[in-house]
């Protein structure tokens, strides 16, 4: 989302997967913050997102326990709560998740991963 918002390349392929994206509000959560770490009011973020009009997922149980599943997957990684709540989402849905992290090509979770920039 935040390479889409900050027109960086890979923008086009977050674009074409808007009408069908859904993202976990963990991962709303961190892209707010990002635009209020650089001086947005929040008001404006709202805005800026909500206009975006992608389906935010509460972060409920199943994928409170999905993403600490996947923990011991990716812990050599690194991978954040934030990271692992976009793959626990896209396992659940079936759903491939897009991501600039070329560390994640190499996971082998059972979710399609799409890096969007070569």
């Amino acid at each position: 989302m935040l390479a889409l918002l900050r027109k960086e390349p890979g923008a086009e392929h977050v674009e074409a997967a808007l009408s069908t994206a859904l993202m976990s509000a963990v991962n709303l959560a961190e892209v707010a913050t990002f635009f209020v770490n650089g001086g947005m009011p929040i008001d404006t973020v709202r805005t800026l997102l909500t206009g975006l009009e992608v389906k935010t997922i509460p972060f409920e149980d199943d994928l409170a326990f999905g993403a600490a599943a996947l923990r011991p997957a990716t812990r050599h990684l690194g991978l954040s709560l934030g990271d692992r709540a976009c793959l626990a989402l896209a396992k659940r849905e079936g759903l491939p998740a897009l991501t600039t992290d070329r560390a994640w090509a190499d996971l082998d979770i059972g979710v399609e991963i799409r890096l969007i920039r070569d």
